[in-house]
């Protein structure tokens, strides 16, 4: 009788739910997915479920292949001598190999009062929590609104809420919309401006303290903000810094450029807890769902006793609602950086629809047929080739 392979994932986000449905390609393969909630959390709808236009869950039925194993529980350790996890629940689970994709979730960093006063948006019990505060603050009939952040997350945000018809203030803490190309940035702008949302930027627009009904600003003004709601920075959890595994700065689990631990062979890394050679991608599901696709290729390239291949990478934009009538595609250079041209207005929303649609029907696909979804070696982002060859020329130097 074949001996099968054990194989762990940590994480059923983007990344984790991609590398299982991708491993069940293998013969002989055992898939466990342990995740903290019994769903799928799209999460770049969570600013819709703030907004009441979308509940931001997937079932598990729908997006994992038949055969896996979801555990609903939290990886507490892990130890990797021994194969072994722990689990919140008190029970251990035993692999042959793990793949760590832990995900990440928002960070209020040391910002004063901000844990206790703001609201994060990064995971579903946040929105969740969001949304019911501004019901009860009657957000609609003139409660202070305010959004930290202008990334992303806090554009989608404060133009979701907006085109609701609730006043809301932006504070970029210096430009809106850093990523975007200078004439994406004019097209946001102007949108929110039509949602009736103040945008505050430049240096002096920097959070440096929440209270329970205000924010204050590097300038020195006090601003009233009777809901908060925090969308910069993220932070990913600290369990491989915790269980002994090497990280970088931010707690990001160092692999190679095939995403296998600098530590442990027997451990991959994908989505945003993953820093390949110490340089991580932009977290995002654009990146988490070929990361997760290459972590599950790296695996079974090893249970085959065969080398695994580098890193295959590159960017192609970043999409951001502007409300559900409105959004902009802002296209980029592989390596991440802006071009000039973008899609905006009506289109711009199909696009961004499409994207969140085409996210999920990704993982359906690769359920159904897993390695089915492949990015070819041509889109590899060429600069970071570049960039680690000269590094690596650097340390032989």
């Amino acid at each position: 009788m074949a001996q099968h392979t054990r194989v762990v994932v940590v994480g059923g986000g983007y990344a984790g739910v991609t590398a299982a449905n991708r491993l069940t390609g293998g013969s002989d393969v055992d898939v466990t997915v342990v995740n903290p909630r019994p769903v799928f959390v799209e999460r770049i709808r969570l600013h819709q479920l703030v907004g009441g236009s979308d509940d931001a869950v997937v079932d598990f039925d729908d997006v994992l292949a038949d055969g896996v194993r979801l555990v609903v529980d939290t990886v507490e350790t892990i130890d990797a001598a021994g194969r072994t996890l722990r689990l919140a629940s008190g029970t251990t689970l035993d692999y042959d190999y793990l793949v760590y994709a832990a995900g990440s979730h928002g960070r209020v960093g040391d910002v004063p009062g901000a844990a206790e006063h703001a609201h994060p948006i990064a995971e579903l019990a946040d929105a969740e929590r969001l949304r019911a505060a501004l019901r009860s603050a009657d957000a609609g009939t003139g409660a202070a609104v305010t959004v930290v952040g202008s990334g992303p997350a806090g554009i989608e945000t404060a133009a979701e809420l907006g085109e609701n018809g609730i006043p809301v203030t932006l504070f970029c803490g210096g430009q809106l919309g850093p990523y975007l190309h200078p004439s994406g940035r004019r097209v946001v702008a102007k949108r929110l401006a039509q949602l009736g949302v103040s945008v505050v930027d430049g240096p002096g627009s920097r959070v440096v303290a929440v209270r329970a009904d205000a924010v204050e600003l590097a300038d020195g003004r006090s601003v009233p903000s009777d809901v908060t709601i925090w969308t910069t920075g993220f932070g990913v959890p600290d369990l491989a810094r915790r269980s002994g595994l090497s990280v970088d700065a931010a707690g990001r689990l160092l692999t190679d450029e095939s995403l296998t631990s600098v530590d442990d062979d027997r451990i991959v890394a994908a989505g945003d807890s993953a820093a390949p050679s110490g340089v991580p991608l932009r977290m995002s599901c654009q990146a988490a769902e070929p990361l997760g696709g290459h972590a599950a290729d790296t695996v079974l390239r090893r249970i085959a006793g065969e080398r695994p291949a580098p890193l295959v990478m590159g960017f192609f934009g970043e999409c951001i609602s502007l409300g559900r009538r409105h959004g902009i595609f802002q296209f980029a250079h592989k390596d991440d950086t802006a071009i000039r041209f973008h899609v905006s207005g009506r289109a711009g929303a199909a696009l961004k629809a499409f994207v969140c649609w085409g996210t999920v029907k990704q993982l359906e696909i690769e359920a159904k047929h897993p390695g089915r979804l492949r990015l070819p070696a041509s889109f590899a982002d060429p600069a970071r080739r570049r960039m680690l060859a000269t590094a690596e020329q650097g340390v032989r130097g």
